[in-house]
């Protein structure tokens, strides 16, 4: 075990949190379990290249290597997690505390009250959620410890504010494509925005390149699926990545896909549309089955189609760092992903430009950025989410640019059409 070391159990089980949020929480924990179970294999380069991506990982392990002994066995490596605290041992006070209904009023009257650039209200989407399905949907890892960044692209423009527009809507410059770029998605129960904030950009992006005569819907059920923790290092509704499915298009490709229950594309999503509203039209999140898509090489909603054959890559993947970079690469291109932290207020967003005003963070969100503009003095982006089409405005919203970290993890890449 010549990089495995292990940090000391003090005292008996613990109820520590590997960390705040749920989608870093499971990642701590299944890049843990992956470092014991290739040692117990004897796959040390495995466990380097681990090591290598996370370093932040082996300095949690490393810290107190005297004691290794102790809390080691190989045999189970989720026990061996656990002991380190890498993995979460729950505190079921704390589990019941979560399942309670989450008082969205508060923040609401507090933004409303405040004057500030935005209105709060109340969206189906999360009226009557808990703390923990909320939590549970924000499924893209934003910690700087545990991100991966592709390489920025190399842009072979000079940017200048003076070349772009001062506003700017994918959807109206590119009206071929307006019905696939403004097609709001919604990811249930499920942390898939990671996967929905991705494959959702490349779908314009085909769609724009081709002008116009790509608008079949790319499927996030294969992404969310097979873009996995072997080859792009996301964990399906347990959270995931942002750049690393940008590489997996460009080197797999991604199957043809529509919502739940559409039956005409390979691999449609496997979880319908819902809402914590009592009064909604749509089933209860509470009624959904969380169906976690399993990675098949056969379409699965319709077998008549070839999986192979049915594949849409990428033609390249890059990061983009920095407002006027991002607003070129959109302008140039089309939509690009990008991450943020959510906060409990976030959820209540109606209109306007959001800006964080109240409440504790709930974790990561990935989404896809159509555009940009100024409104009452503020620069914001505009957006589109996952969460269906009757939240915020028709399932949009815009956000002060620079705010809980909307510019920090930028990703796109060519369509190859």
């Amino acid at each position: 075990m010549r990089n495995f070391v292990l940090a000391a159990l003090v005292g008996a089980s613990t109820s520590t949190k590997v960390h705040n949020y749920f989608a870093e929480n499971n990642y701590i924990c299944e890049l843990c379990t992956k470092v014991v179970e290739y040692t117990a294999e004897n796959k040390q380069e495995k466990v380097d290249e681990i090591y290598e991506m996370f370093p932040e990982l082996m300095n949690q392990i490393n810290a107190h290597y005297a004691n290794r002994e102790e809390i080691v066995n190989l045999a189970d490596p989720k026990g061996t997690c656990m002991k380190m605290e890498l993995c979460e041992d729950p505190d079921i006070f704390e589990l019941l505390k979560e399942e309670a209904p989450l008082d969205l009023s508060v923040h609401i009257e507090t933004v409303n009250a405040a004057n500030t650039t935005w209105t709060a209200g109340v969206n189906e989407k999360f009226d009557g959620a808990s703390l923990k399905e909320l939590k549970n949907i924000m499924g893209t890892i934003v910690d700087d410890k545990w991100v991966i960044n592709l390489p920025e692209k190399r842009h072979s423009y000079a940017v200048s504010d003076a070349t772009l527009p001062d506003n700017f809507d994918a959807r109206t410059n590119w009206p071929k494509c307006e019905s696939v770029i403004n097609h709001v998605r919604d990811q249930s129960n499920c942390g898939s925005c990671w996967a929905h904030g991705t494959t959702e950009a490349l779908n314009d992006r085909a769609c724009i390149a081709s002008n116009g005569a790509i608008t079949k819907l790319y499927s996030v059920a294969d992404t969310t699926a097979c873009c996995n923790f072997l080859h792009c290092q996301s964990m399906g509704c347990n959270g995931g990545q942002v750049g690393s499915p940008w590489k997996w298009f460009e080197n797999t490709g991604v199957v043809s896909g529509g919502d739940y229950g559409d039956g005409e594309l390979c691999f449609d999503y496997t979880m319908e549309q819902c809402a914590h509203h009592v009064e909604s039209s749509m089933p209860s999140c509470d009624d959904v089955t969380q169906v976690n898509p399993q990675c098949k090489s056969t379409c699965q909603t319709n077998s008549s189609l070839d999986y192979s054959g049915d594949k849409n890559n990428a033609a390249s993947s890059y990061g983009i760092r920095g407002i006027d970079k991002i607003k070129q690469d959109i302008f140039d291109h089309g939509t690009v992903t990008a991450a943020f932290t959510v906060y409990e207020d976030f959820p209540t967003y109606k209109s306007g430009v959001y800006q964080h005003t109240t409440g504790s963070a709930l974790g990561g969100h990935a989404i896809k950025l159509i555009g940009w503009g100024t409104e009452s003095g503020v620069d914001y982006w505009l957006a589109v989410n996952s969460w269906n089409n009757t939240w915020g405005d028709q399932g949009t919203f815009k956000i002060k640019q620079g705010d809980c970290g909307i510019d920090r993890q930028v990703h796109a890449g060519l369509a190859a059409v």
